[in-house]
């Protein structure tokens, strides 16, 4: 099978403690096609000094400033090559060596635009420690309506959808990974499925979940992007499945 290039995408800012680990698991990898990309806008901790420490094995790095993570995402996407685009986020990890090979074969065999895993959420401090686990389900058509999406850190998906529907709409500022999913999937019907094993493992205290704040304003602006793509939108539907969701993560019950 043709070994086609897959960009994976490192957005970094201020990520000295977990920086390497995600630069390693890219560079463990044994998928030999790959398009590693670093964007960072401009750290002041000692993260710029580990990326250079690779910088011979890292495709391209960007250090300047940035409007926040989905505009340093976007100009990821922008200057990259791979026929197939995926992040990994500065404190995340892939689950094993064989997580691109898998999915990209996956892709190919099933002449997909793109697929999504699971996620594992680990603690912070010690991450072989597994706290909960997101796993995901295929697409049924209308389920973004009541709150559904696959694990971002999971989305692998072919340029050629990023240049047909677009970017990160920066209008969203905590959920613009929701958005595009949204537009990819929902309105715009790319041939996508869930793959269903372990890609990515998270380590917990993302921007999205790091208080109640954050939580409401990610949820406002996921109602937003319902609403703004005409899907009905149903609260209690949407309240009962976020709290089933969050059931099963923790609980690991279906």
């Amino acid at each position: 099978m043709n070994k086609i290039k897959v960009s994976i995408i490192t957005v970094s800012y201020n990520s000295e403690n977990t920086i390497e680990s995600c630069i390693k698991s890219v560079l463990s990898q044994t998928y030999n096609n790959i398009e590693y990309i670093i964007i960072d806008g401009n750290s002041n901790d000692n993260s710029i000094n580990i990326i250079n420490k690779y910088k011979k094995s890292i495709s391209k790095i960007l250090i300047e400033d940035d409007r926040g993570v989905y505009d340093a995402m976007n100009k990821g996407i922008s200057i990259s090559s791979g026929e197939i685009v995926g992040f990994l986020n500065s404190d995340d990890f892939f689950a094993n060596s064989e997580s691109i090979s898998s999915l990209t074969e996956f892709i190919q065999l099933n002449n997909l635009d793109g697929c999504f895993g699971n996620i594992c959420y680990v603690d912070n401090k010690y991450p072989d420690k597994i706290k909960r686990k997101w796993i995901s389900s295929e697409y049924v058509s209308g389920s973004f309506s009541y709150g559904w999406a696959p694990p971002h850190p999971t989305f692998y998906i072919k340029r050629k959808i990023y240049e047909l529907y677009g970017c990160f709409n920066l209008k969203f500022s905590i959920a613009a990974d929701f958005e595009l999913m949204l537009r990819f999937i929902e309105i715009n019907k790319i041939n996508i499925k869930f793959f269903p094993h372990n890609l990515v493992f998270m380590r917990l205290g993302g921007i999205s979940n790091k208080s109640i704040i954050n939580i409401l304003k990610q949820n406002y602006e996921i109602w937003k992007a319902i609403r703004e793509s005409n899907l009905k939108f149903n609260f209690i539907n949407f309240i009962n499945y976020k709290l089933k969701n969050r059931y099963i993560q923790f609980w690991g019950i279906e």
